[in-house]
């Protein structure tokens, strides 16, 4: 990219910061993928533990799951339901595998009203959720589902008052669904209690571990009690990361996953996004900001290209570098080095430059533009699912490039899944959210003191915000830290050796109250 190019991408205006709006799942980008190529239809391939139980159908349920499916429109068994509901049934802890909208809700839901006994009046059955709108998804559907069986649902998520929460606390809610932060800020006022938990279960924990919720669902787990608690993982993809993450909170889980048997990739979804030519490059941005990828490999079909979106994510500040033909030997074995130890979290590549270079959990490869060979894309797309972990192929296309992508959807017999572009509302609506849930998780780590110091800056506060460029010295500040907290990950915590337990004293001070704590390590079963 020359030097004029540079000044224009410059003068760009970046994405607006506007009025968080509520994040949907068609916000955040995980609506139902659409088929828009006629790609044959795909059976479902399982992968199984072992010890595999067998698939239950729909003659097999209780009529009470029956009559509860038919208050829900449902008239059979999805195939992750027919999969799963044993194991919860058993007691087995799972991580489970499937895609967005196949029925996961389902798959728990019914098994853990069955689980639950209605005249125990606590706390059985936990399901966190990464959103408030999820939150209200899964309770209601859960509502449905219960009928008139006698079970108490309640949905926790914060952004609003604590009085109708803690009233169904009072009246003894059986399940209770709700974001970390949230449900943690209840632990620590002891109006919730999980002394009789039996059920936890993680929905969509790919974006429960990568959007800053981990140090608050360290700390809940600490409330988990002594008893055995069965957990389980819902999740589209499963990345490395997230693999080792779940074994921290899961016990010798097995894993269950489905996935389309006519894909090459068979642990990779292949999606594409529909982006305007003049504006790939922000849309490049607003796609990572929802996406979050752990790591990815950018695919350029040029060098110039390869240089500009390298540029571009510098700017915007992503920790990103490029490699191509034109680097000096030095400078590619400095880029390597990074990528070798896993301490660069973009790299921008033509596919001859890529040769050769193997990284083993890499969770994204994005594709700036189609390549224009069709045999490159499984090359591409290759790179991630690996290992029994499963990834994503993303790709970007404008309205000249859709006959290649048609091409390579016919060729290697693939659905190519659109997903809808990101807005910059959806950005800012997300962005919102994640910077909430590290300063609501920042805010619950200081002590009387610091709390105290802090108050000297509300009047300054509450002044900056009466005024157009106060509030955009405060906009400057949050800017910073989530780029500081979100775009320099830190590394993956490890599992404590220790499993001993606090002190009755050291327990008092955390503000326990009553409820057990432990060390982030020690989950006792």
């Amino acid at each position: 990219m020359n030097q004029d190019e540079i000044e224009e991408f410059d003068a760009q205006p970046a994405p607006t910061a506007v009025e968080p709006a509520s994040t949907t799942p068609e916000a955040n980008g995980r609506t139902e993928p659409v088929t828009t190529t006629p790609a044959p239809v795909a059976t479902i391939t399982i992968e199984e533990p072992d010890n595999a139980l067998p698939e239950v159908t729909y003659e097999d349920l209780p009529e009470t799951w029956r009559q509860a499916m038919a208050r829900a429109g449902w008239s059979s068994l999805m195939p992750v339901q027919a999969r799963a509901m044993p194991y919860v049934m058993a007691g087995r802890d799972l991580m489970v595998q499937s895609r967005t909208g196949s029925g996961k809700t389902g798959a728990f839901i019914l098994p853990i009203l069955e689980r639950i006994n209605p005249r125990l009046e606590a706390c059985q059955a936990l399901v966190l959720v990464p959103t408030r709108e999820l939150a209200l998804q899964v309770s209601s559907d859960a509502r449905v589902l219960a009928g008139d069986r006698g079970v108490r649902v309640t949905a926790v998520y914060g952004g609003v008052g604590y009085g109708s929460q803690l009233d169904a606390f009072r009246q003894g809610a059986h399940l209770v669904v709700g974001t970390p932060g949230r449900v943690l800020d209840h632990l620590l006022r002891r109006s919730l209690s999980l002394e009789k938990l039996q059920i936890l279960v993680f929905d969509e924990a790919d974006r429960l571990l990568s959007m800053g919720f981990y140090p608050d669902m360290r700390e809940v787990q600490r409330y988990l009690p002594d008893h055995r608690v069965n957990g389980y993982m819902f999740s589209a993809t499963f990345s490395p990361n997230v693999r080792r993450l779940a074994r921290l909170f899961l016990h010798e889980p097995d894993f269950l996953g489905l996935s389309s048997d006519n894909i090459h990739v068979v642990e990779t979804e292949h999606v594409y996004y529909i982006a305007p030519s003049m504006d790939k490059d922000r849309s490049l941005v607003r796609i990572i900001e929802v996406e979050n990828p752990d790591n990815a490999i950018i695919f350029c079909n040029t060098k110039a290209r390869v240089h500009y979106v390298t540029v571009v994510l510098q700017r915007f500040g992503y920790d990103a570098d490029e490699l191509s033909a034109d680097l000096s030997q030095q400078a590619r074995e400095q880029v390597l080095d990074r990528v070798r130890q896993g301490k660069l979290r973009f790299l921008i590549a033509t596919d001859v430059a890529a040769r050769g270079i193997d990284i083993p959990e890499l969770s994204h490869v994005i594709q700036y533009e189609p390549p224009e060979d069709v045999e490159l894309y499984i090359h591409r797309a290759g790179r991630t699912g690996r290992a029994g972990a499963s990834g994503e192929a993303i790709m970007l296309i404008d309205s000249l490039e859709r006959p290649q992508l048609k091409r390579i959807s016919q060729h290697y017999h693939i659905d190519l899944l659109e997903r809808p572009l990101p807005t910059d509302a959806d950005v800012a609506a997300m962005v919102a959210e994640r910077t909430t849930v590290l300063l609501e998780a920042k805010s619950r780590s200081r002590d009387k003191l610091q709390t105290e110091r802090m108050h000297r800056f509300l009047p300054l506060v509450h002044s900056l915000a009466d005024n157009e460029e106060g509030v955009s010295l405060l906009a400057m500040l949050l800017d910073d830290y989530y780029q500081q907290a979100l775009h320099t990950p830190p590394p993956l915590p490890e599992p404590e050796a220790s499993h001993e337990r606090r002190s009755s004293s050291d327990r008092g001070r955390s503000g326990g109250g009553g409820q057990k704590r432990r060390r982030s390590g020690d989950r006792r079963r």
